[in-house]
């Protein structure tokens, strides 16, 4: 069935535009009410409760607001936690052993979007049949319930999520005489963070910590990090570490303020949990994932595969090959051993986990995977209609994956949202990527303008 509401990652857009008004909000919040107040009736298990977390952005206040009166007019129960990271809703969910779990947030997003994320009780997105049952009692009128939920205020929610986020480390884990700098993005993990790294011993200091409503990713976070690697050079730290506004995505620098990416931190804690805990069963990226990636996953025996771009999709391959690590070169990184979606704060201290193991400062453990040079050209079109499947660009890209042999690869993506087709080579050699990547491009956009 086509969704009318629900994209990938929840409900998303541009504030006051589309859905994303407060009346839909507050329809959103007593439509989720009536199917988990429903799906409570038929386990028997009493009223429905539902968490509801925001990140910093200013609008967060409104749609809260507007979701709790849904909710409690549904005669759901509802547990406000405030500012808090994506994950740590997952894991608040569970805890408090909710019906389900709210997250008000456009993740990287500037301030003037906003939306809405589901987790289910279990801290996992929601299945997509509970998914459609909201979109289909969104369409039915709203009836004040007989008895009315209430609300409550969560007043230590931050502190259970930093002791759990602790508690992801072993017993004694120290980052004592580690120099940190913490990039927070002004959004969900400005009061989280720091506490976490300074109470594992490292010296803090942090960026993007002083919210304002309006300043969440804006020039800063793992979206814009050169605030982050200027700091680590000038202040001569160990490393540097950056989240995006809701905390579930990190990336670091190094000591000399070189960024390390999503496919380099998940090498890493594969490498690691190979070498430390036992082994690493597999890993999970994206096609849009580094082939140097795989190919040093490969050369240490670690199996590899890709799922389409998106959490979602990379959740779900991991659980249909029982492997608990995968994530995406954005750095939204699934440790499934630890918690139950993408979480920054956690991902981050698999890493610290190896550097300290390991012995070896970030900037030379990254040196152990190369990679590759990725050269990606977005081909405009006047239509797409069986562009891939043309004959001409099939000959173009064989052609071009036999000039590669097996030390590269090609990948060509309609884009979701706009009339174009992004056209990916990557290989060893970054002048020959340019060359063939163009290559492709041009019988692309033949075929596509005929």
């Amino acid at each position: 069935m086509a969704r009318k509401y629900f994209g990938t990652d929840g409900i998303r857009g541009r504030v006051g535009e589309g859905v994303i008004t407060p009346e839909f909000m507050l329809r959103l919040g007593y439509a989720a009410g009536k199917v988990f107040g429903k799906l409570a009736a038929n386990k028997r298990s009493g009223r429905p409760s539902i968490l509801i977390g925001k990140d910093t952005r200013v609008s967060g206040y409104m749609f809260e607001a507007a979701l709790e009166a849904g909710l409690i007019s549904a005669g759901v129960d509802v547990g406000l936690l405030g500012p808090m990271p994506t994950p740590a809703i997952a894991y608040l969910t569970r805890t408090f052993h909710a019906s389900a779990g709210i997250v008000i947030s456009a993740s990287h997003n500037p301030y003037q979007d906003n939306g809405i994320k589901f987790f289910s009780a279990d801290g996992s997105k929601l299945p997509d049949q509970v998914e459609l049952d909201i979109e289909a009692a969104l369409e039915q009128p709203m009836v004040t319930a007989a008895d009315l939920g209430k609300a409550w205020r969560i007043d230590d929610a931050a502190a259970r999520y930093i002791e759990f986020c602790k508690a992801s480390t072993p017993w004694g884990f120290s980052l004592e005489g580690l120099k940190v700098v913490l990039d927070c993005a002004n959004g969900a993990t400005y009061h989280i963070a720091p506490k976490v790294f300074r109470e594992l011993g490292a010296q803090v200091s942090t960026i993007g910590v002083a919210p304002d409503g309006v300043n969440i990713n804006l020039e800063c976070g793992s979206t814009k990090p050169r605030q982050l690697q200027q700091a680590v050079r000038e202040q001569g730290a160990d490393l540097g570490i950056a989240f995006d506004g809701d905390g579930d995505r990190v990336l670091f620098a190094d000591c000399n303020g070189e960024l390390v990416d999503g496919d380099q931190l998940l090498f890493m804690i594969a490498l690691h949990r190979q070498q430390f805990l036992g082994g690493c069963n597999g890993v999970v990226g994206t096609q849009m994932s580094n082939y140097g990636f795989e190919l040093g996953l490969r050369e240490r025996q670690i199996p590899f595969d890709r799922a389409k771009v998106g959490d979602r999709y990379v959740l779900e391959k991991m659980q249909a090959n029982g492997w608990s690590l995968g994530g995406e070169s954005s750095g939204h990184i699934i440790c499934a051993d630890a918690t139950t979606t993408g979480d920054g704060i956690i991902s981050a201290l698999q890493v610290l986990r190896a550097v300290c193991d390991f012995d070896e400062p970030l900037h030379q453990l990254k040196g152990r995977m190369t990679m590759l040079p990725q050269h990606m050209i977005n081909v405009r079109l006047a239509h797409r209609d069986g562009v891939l499947d043309h004959g001409d660009v099939r000959a173009a890209v064989r052609a071009v994956e036999g000039e590669l042999a097996s030390r590269g690869r090609v990948l060509l993506r309609p884009s979701g949202t706009e009339p174009l087709i992004r056209v990916m080579v990557e290989g060893e050699d970054r002048a020959q990527v340019e060359q063939l990547a163009g290559q492709i491009a041009e019988v692309v956009e033949r075929v596509g303008n005929a």
